[in-house]
């Protein structure tokens, strides 16, 4: 069965991470369409592997060290060649807390370089501490924050196993630190959390402004398929990575109007239409939350 077919037909997100072929040597792993909890071991995004002459390279690390043994083990019945790099596409809970699993079996951690001052921060720490009674057992005291082993700066290719991987930091965006990896060969974009599929994106703190220009840079890229941070993957990047870009245009449209306007949130809020959205998974939980913060963002930017 070719990739296309597979593709056609995704596997259903599932309670353990069973690897789904994405393009030649080529595997994701897709989370639920839930916000993370002690019932689903917080498994609600994706990761993704290749594999190539010589080693294995996963992009993120799952929301626990219990899912990520898990992965590591449905790699191994893949190939018997090591897990050497982990490329982390940003630094949130739920795409780091199995790095140290991944640290365990051998692996390097490759991230850029502004998760640092993340790492640093009491956020890091307060948002640890929560989890660990949020999401307990799976993350407990033995959960550990682990940084790179290599920070990158700016745009930069590996070569590993005779596969080229290139690395594009395209943040400040949903994070500060955002990267995606772009495989030129298999014409295959991990492209985290700039994209979410098949649900509401989780806005928090972005700066949605950069985000849509990122998302627009993005579809410059020679791409047969996105894996999204959230969702299943696409062979349809341009609709996918549009269907991002306009909720966070829309977000930003409104919000903005009713910043200019000094509406008061709620007001604006019940006057919009959200009809094209609302029908997504995760819409009641993210969206006004979304909506307020961008608000906050446009009168920020209105100064």
């Amino acid at each position: 069965m070719s990739v296309v077919l597979l593709l056609a037909a995704p596997a259903r997100a599932q309670d353990t991470p069973v690897p789904v072929p994405v393009a030649p040597s080529a595997w994701m792993v897709q989370g639920s369409s839930a916000l993370g909890s002690s019932a689903n071991r917080n498994y609600i995004s994706n990761a993704g592997f290749v594999v190539t002459g010589d080693s294995v390279v996963v992009i993120d690390a799952l929301g626990s060290p219990a899912l990520a043994e898990e992965l590591l083990a449905q790699i191994r019945r893949i190939t018997p060649l090591p897990v050497r790099h982990v490329i982390v596409t940003h630094y949130h809970a739920d795409h780091i807390y199995g790095l140290q699993a991944f640290k365990a079996a051998g692996a390097a951690v490759i991230a850029q370089r502004a998760a640092g001052s993340y790492l640093n921060s009491d956020t890091a720490v307060q948002r640890l501490k929560a989890s660990r009674e949020e999401l307990f057992p799976w993350i407990d005291e033995t959960t550990r924050l682990i940084p790179a082993d290599r920070w990158i700066d700016g745009p930069t290719t590996l070569t590993i196993g005779g596969m080229e991987f290139r690395l594009q930091p395209v943040g400040p965006s949903h994070t500060p630190e955002d990267l995606v990896v772009y495989v030129p060969k298999l014409r295959a974009l991990f492209a985290g959390d700039l994209v979410f599929r098949g649900r509401v994106p989780f806005v928090g703190q972005a700066d949605s402004g950069h985000w849509i220009t990122a998302l627009d840079e993005l579809l410059a890229f020679d791409i047969d398929v996105v894996v999204p941070g959230h969702g299943p993957a696409s062979t349809t990047a341009r609709a996918d990575l549009e269907m991002t870009r306009d909720y966070l245009v829309h977000l930003r449209r409104t919000m903005g109007e009713a910043a200019r306007n000094m509406e008061p949130f709620e007001e604006a809020y019940a006057k919009v239409d959200w009809s094209r959205f609302d029908k997504l998974p995760l819409f009641r939980a993210a969206n006004r939350i979304n909506a307020y913060n961008t608000y906050l963002l446009m009168e920020h930017e209105a100064k």
